[in-house]
């Protein structure tokens, strides 16, 4: 019987006939290998088909000619040599009935990357500057036109080439829209002025692609219809912009965008983080879609299947994008399919794969660390084909949570001991503030978890040696996690407040406060803005030449806000050497690594300072002789293969190992890693 789940439901696009209405908007996971999407690119887009979605975007974008260099890992689409790596992706996707589709661009003025690779100049409509990249802009002449003109279309043919079923082009921060927006375009020619005049190189550019590839072959455009800033493109002009579009007989759907993208702060309206609003443009989709009765294709922040059941039911959209919720579980079609809807793994909005991504790095997501690494770790967990093991999991934070999933997946016995009350380590620290509170998530999704495969849990409980030896197990994974230290002082060690304290309310923030961040990430920023709301006056001092540097600019932007509202003060290139008391106060006494002799003093009712964790080894350490590995790790075969537990103490007894901050302060994603990979080799 056919289900009548609306996001089950077939679309036809033009010739295409997509199997649900949910799909992956284009977007650039930096995968990609001298610009050509090999294995690592394939098995990413492949394992999306695998879960049942009806179309996957890649790149993000793929860029067309030679002087619009990579601003992110960008898919070279002016190379010949890409057309076989698509080529091989598209088989991937098409063995599933995915089809896929790629986006293109000259990304004009949003790159830094004129002082790399070939040093060509960047360009755009006028030579105003993008705040985000820096690139100062040469004003496009006719000549440049005309050679990217044909850029556009020769990229097309690739694609077509390479069996993709459509391309999508990007005007949205790029090139092309940098004609239709009045404050980046200040042509006096016949590119600028009346509307017509800036959609002038667009209809060049589509009427070129459609004589390259003929009227089949499917083409749309990913647009910002608004982009929401006093001296940008209006609504009215946006709408209308789509309806030419539409009306133009050139473009099969609309993929519709609101906001700017030239700044961070304006990034995150486009593309909101935890604590925003969710899917906040639907609305505005909608309207177009209505205003334009065409195709219409939308993803902004909807994470969840029934905001995305809601927008095709409603008939907001005809497809809808649930691009990082896929990042954290691209089984999501699958799992509503079979029933499962429970099971799906949430995006909890973190955004530390778009920050990694902006940031120079490459898209992994917070609490899926199977994703990117598809080449070495399942996304689904097999049973073992070896003997079953009693499991003990000391310490339930998200490191041991997720060495127990897998380990259960596998098939074994697991027991997890854990010291307080409630399972989450630092994450349910973390989502003490409010802003974050989603982050629990990543606990509650885990549990759900356990208690499926049947995990025991037993808290309350602080395990010792023969607590665990009482267990009889045959492997210990010590994720007993870190407690909080100080960082460097010459004194006053006694007289400082950890973070821990902020964050748990177990200390209350002063009426004058100086947080001291010596670690770069959401520890200290966290703090500092739940101290900020809570009225304090707030010093925030770091080291560093700017702060939180472990934290991508999307993250930043809304610490930066509470920072701004609340009036907290930043330093930076600045060090904490010491505390002392005088009266009721503390003096905190400042240094510079810069400046020899330099010092400062600030009076203050409370300091506070953020230095990562200490390993909390104890148990490890008196477990250690007892263990036939003695805790070692083969980290060859950790990479390549094999088994990793090197026999170090007789070939009989229990394989100990310690995973997460029980081996050093580092971050979610570290702890998570650590228990898949691990976790997979019991």
């Amino acid at each position: 019987m056919a289900s009548q789940d609306p996001l089950l439901q077939p679309y036809q696009l033009k010739h295409l006939m997509l199997k649900n209405r949910v799909m992956s908007t284009s977007h650039e996971p930096a995968y990609s290998e001298d610009g050509m999407p090999k294995e690592r690119y394939r098995l990413y887009h492949a394992e999306k088909a695998k879960g049942g979605m009806a179309l996957t975007m890649t790149a993000g974008s793929a860029i067309v000619s030679r002087d619009s260099p990579p601003a992110f890992g960008n898919l070279h689409l002016y190379d010949d040599a890409i057309v076989p790596w698509l080529s091989e992706l598209a088989d991937a996707c098409h063995e599933h009935d995915c089809k896929v589709m790629i986006q293109i661009t000259h990304l004009g003025r949003r790159t830094s990357g004129w002082n790399k690779g070939d040093w060509l100049p960047v360009l755009a409509p006028s030579p105003v500057r993008e705040p985000a990249h820096r690139s100062f802009p040469k004003a496009i002449e006719d000549w440049d036109m005309e050679r990217i003109v044909a850029d556009y279309a020769a990229a097309a043919q690739r694609c077509q080439a390479a069996g993709l079923d459509g391309i999508e082009l990007e005007a949205y921060g790029h090139l092309m829209d940098g004609f239709w927006s009045p404050a980046t375009n200040h042509r006096e020619d016949e590119h600028g002025g009346p509307l017509e005049n800036r959609l002038r190189f667009t209809f060049m550019v589509l009427d070129a692609i459609r004589k390259a590839v003929g009227n089949a072959f499917v083409v749309g455009i990913r647009l910002v219809a608004d982009e929401d800033f006093a001296t940008g493109l209006s609504r009215e002009e946006g709408v209308e912009i789509a309806q030419r579009l539409a009306g133009s007989g050139r473009i099969d759907f609309l993929n519709i965008i609101r906001g700017s993208i030239e700044t961070d702060a304006a990034l995150t309206k486009v593309i909101p983080i935890t604590g925003m609003r969710s899917s906040p443009h639907l609305d505005f989709a909608g309207e177009v879609r209505a205003a334009t009765k065409f195709p219409t294709f939308h993803a902004a922040r909807i994470a969840d299947v029934a905001t995305a059941r809601h927008a095709i039911a409603t008939g907001k959209l005809d497809m809808v994008g649930m691009t990082r919720a896929h990042i954290a579980d691209p089984h999501i079609v699958k799992k509503v399919m079979e029933g499962r809807e429970h099971e799906i793994r949430p995006c909890v909005g973190a955004t530390y794969c778009l920050d990694r991504i902006y940031e120079g790095g490459e898209a992994l997501c917070i609490h899926n660390a199977a994703t990117g690494r598809e080449a070495a770790i399942p996304h689904i967990i097999r049973r073992t084909d070896g003997p079953l093991k009693k499991i003990v999991v000391v310490g339930a934070g998200p490191a041991g949570l997720e060495a127990a999933r897998v380990t259960a997946e596998r098939g074994h016995s697991v027991t997890i001991l854990e010291a307080t009350g409630e399972a989450g380590g630092q994450v349910r620290l973390a989502a003490q503030n409010p802003r974050r509170r989603e982050l629990i998530g990543i606990v509650d999704w885990r549990l759900a978890e356990l208690d499926r495969l049947g995990v025991e849990m037993r808290y309350d409980t602080w395990a010792e040696q023969d607590d665990v030896l009482a267990l009889a197990p045959d492997v210990v994974v010590v994720a007993t996690g870190g407690l909080p230290q100080n960082p460097p002082l010459e004194a006053g060690d006694d007289l400082v407040t950890s973070s821990w304290d902020i964050m748990a309310g177990s200390v209350k923030p002063g009426e004058t406060v100086l947080l001291f961040d010596d670690n770069g990430g959401h520890q200290g920023m966290g703090t500092a803005e739940v101290i900020a709301n809570a009225g304090s006056k707030l010093e925030l001092v770091s080291p560093e030449r700017f702060f939180a540097p472990e934290m991508g600019g999307m993250n930043h932007v809304p610490y930066m806000r509470v920072f701004r509202e609340k009036g907290v003060t930043v330093t930076i290139n600045t060090r904490l050497r010491s505390v002392r008391r005088e009266g009721n106060q503390l003096v905190a006494t400042l240094g510079s690594d810069f400046a020899d002799g330099w010092s400062a003093e600030r009076c203050v009712d409370q300091v506070v300072v953020e230095h990562g964790t200490a390993p909390l080894d104890d148990l490890y350490l008196a477990l250690k002789p007892l263990s036939r590995n003695r805790g070692g790790i083969d980290y060859e075969r950790l990479v390549h293969g094999g088994d990793i537990f090197p026999v170090r103490n007789g070939e009989r007894g229990l394989i100990m190992f310690r995973i997460g901050d029980a081996v050093a302060s580092r971050n979610i994603h570290a702890a998570i890693y650590d228990g898949l990979r691990y976790g997979l080799r019991i």
